[in-house]
């Protein structure tokens, strides 16, 4: 296997020069440059990335922490996200972030030991605060996905939560339904109470309550178990508004076995555009949520930092009413 010193002895040059060259710092002639790389081609060298690491302080590389690794939704973020890292020459180093606070912290501070690049993370556990708190004291930059931190609005990439759920919310109320339901997020995720809000304030803009609002944990299952608790509350609804896809899957399921017909007897609607929504029978009715879009902008954001650009916020990305089959007119 070649070593730098058969590199030098090749390219006729010392052993500073190669390592200028590897790790771009001081100046070198052009000419020096291309006989050091045509050496190494020659040879076959591999330069060790650690080494290169440790020598300019740069490896590389950016940390994606994921609440969860389940579904279509996560994948088509950390697909984007290792597209985007990848064409900029960067490698992404994916953590799970194991459905825990303690878990996505752990994540973080592993990351961090890798001495990555930079860091983006979407999370359903961490506070605000505490996103705020790791923005001021980690090491390298902290992108956060659909959190908004206070003083911190560049690093935040964010989706309209509250026009979502207001969207889906209205054209339910357009298709004549006035008795609506709705499962939404758990109570201590910021994001579910967002679109909670929206929910509510569109029907109080029709002089409208609720008939019903219970909590899932954004999966298949707990929208099942939601939709149970709703039916046996046997208050009366013809619509249902769900949180997200996964969840509005769980309920429809639900309904199914209670002998309800979607959309005949009761209509349902959520956020998220997951894929598999569109072949659902009846297929889902959903805002979209532009998550690739999403996870390129934070991967920019993120390698505009390690550069030690200046940076902006990035304009709230906002969805669109997809409609399939099924809401049903009243």
């Amino acid at each position: 296997m070649a070593t730098i010193n058969d590199v030098c002895k090749l390219a006729g040059v010392s052993k500073a020069t190669v390592s200028r060259v590897l790790n771009n710092t001081g100046q070198v002639k052009k000419s020096t440059a291309d006989a050091v790389y045509q050496a190494m081609e020659t040879l076959g060298y591999k330069p060790n990335s650690l080494a290169r690491a440790l020598a300019t302080n740069c490896t590389n590389t950016i940390g994606l922490v994921v609440s969860a690794f389940e579904g279509a939704y996560f994948s088509s973020l950390m697909r984007q996200a290792s597209e985007t890292a990848a064409d900029a020459g960067k490698q992404l180093l994916i953590m799970d972030g194991g459905h825990s606070e303690e878990s996505e912290l752990q994540a973080i501070h592993s990351l961090v030991e890798r001495k990555v690049d930079a860091i983006v993370i979407y999370t359903r556990q961490l506070s605000t605060e505490q996103l705020a708190q790791l923005m001021r004291t980690l090491p390298v930059p902290l992108i956060a996905i659909n959190q908004m931190v206070e003083n911190f609005e560049s690093r935040c990439i964010c989706f309209n939560q509250y026009q979502a759920a207001c969207d889906a919310t209205a054209f339910l109320l357009s298709q004549g339904h006035k008795q609506v339901a709705c499962i939404t997020g758990p109570d201590n995720s910021t994001n579910s109470g967002i679109r909670l809000r929206g929910f509510n304030d569109t029907l109080a803009q029709h002089q409208l309550s609720h008939c019903g609002v219970y909590h899932g944990n954004y999966f298949i299952q707990s929208g099942y178990h939601a939709c149970q608790a709703l039916l046996d509350s046997k208050q009366h609804f013809t619509a249902l508004f769900a949180a997200n896809d996964n969840m509005a899957m769980g309920a429809i399921r639900a309904l199914f076995e209670a002998g309800l017909k979607v959309p005949g007897d009761v209509s349902v609607i959520s956020i998220d555009n997951d894929p598999a929504g569109a072949f659902l029978v009846p297929s889902l009715s959903t805002i979209m949520l532009p998550v690739e879009a999403m996870a390129k902008a934070a991967v920019e954001q993120a390698l505009a930092l390690i550069e030690a650009k200046k940076i902006s916020p990035v304009e709230l990305f906002s969805g669109s009413l997809i409609i399939r089959e099924s809401v049903d007119q009243l």
